[in-house]
């Protein structure tokens, strides 16, 4: 039974008296994100939100240079080169591990040259030459699930049953990825929250997150910091959401998932402190 997740220059327990949640802060260098887009533009002020989450306790950076929101359109490749890679080698060895948010081969092959310690595909590594790009590399690997694409992905989402179908995609792929030679230890699952997926279909899959590391023996990543899943419980707007995004959290973690993806993350740490040590679970 596989009891850590190896990503990159990190081995991380998910099962057992050592396993505890890591938390994933976001860092978008984007002009267009739906939560801070254009916040950490700059190369100078992107150094400095990682710095800051450093202090607040971060496990993971996870830095993206195309946003994902519904209804945004691809971003040439050159453009998310020019914007991800200083940013990767500036925080190569800032402390945490450094995960970038892609679906391009090409980024993929550039962010392992630059020493990152994961790969986060919202594509499931369905692209040509994903897989063959990451196969030879040692750091983790993201799998999650999206229906239809950003452009399109909201505009009618519909399953007939969304957990056992999300359950199959990504089986498929953690089969295509092991098949192709890549450890298994090297994978987490993303069940993808917002991504082609109605508020039903969100709370679904987030009720689900102990059956799916079950079904499918992989750590989750679980990423519904912000979004309209929060909003549509709280009635908040964007900005207003960390208290609900933090309660998200700790919904997935008593589950059993491995990592939190978060804008918050003093919160979440303090939260995710609290919460296991008051509670006696082994994973």
């Amino acid at each position: 039974m596989r009891s850590t997740l190896q990503f990159g220059r990190f081995n991380f327990p998910w099962r057992g008296e050592r396993a505890r949640a890591r938390v994933m802060g976001i860092l978008n260098v984007t002009p267009d994100s739906f939560s801070d887009g254009g916040q950490h533009q700059s190369l100078e002020f992107a150094i400095s939100h990682a710095e800051q989450m450093i202090l607040d306790g971060v496990d993971i950076i996870d830095v993206g240079g195309e946003s994902s929101r519904p209804g945004a359109p691809p971003l040439p490749l050159e453009q998310e080169l020019q914007r991800v890679m200083p940013v990767l080698y500036a925080l190569r060895d800032i402390g945490p591990a450094i995960s970038v948010d892609t679906y391009k081969p090409e980024v993929m092959r550039e962010a392992i040259i630059a020493g990152v310690d994961m790969i986060n595909d919202i594509n499931g590594f369905r692209a040509p030459g994903a897989i063959a790009a990451v196969r030879d590399s040692d750091c983790g690997l993201c799998i999650m699930h999206m229906q239809n694409d950003p452009l399109h992905m909201q505009l009618a989402p519909s399953y007939t049953d969304v957990v056992a179908e999300v359950t199959a995609f990504l089986r498929e792929r953690i089969e295509a990825l092991t098949e192709a030679g890549i450890d298994p230890r090297r994978l987490c699952i993303d069940p993808g929250f917002g991504f082609g997926k109605t508020v039903e279909h969100n709370y679904a899959l987030l009720k689900a997150t102990a059956q799916l590391i079950a079904e499918l023996d992989v750590p989750l990543l679980a990423g519904l910091s912000r979004k309209s899943m929060v909003g549509a419980v709280t009635g908040k707007p964007v900005e207003q959401r960390m208290a609900g995004s933090v309660g998200g959290a700790l919904a997935a973690v008593a589950q059993g998932a491995l990592i939190v993806r978060v804008h918050d993350v003093a919160e979440t740490v303090d939260a995710l402190k609290v919460w296991q040590a008051g509670t006696n679970l082994q994973r």
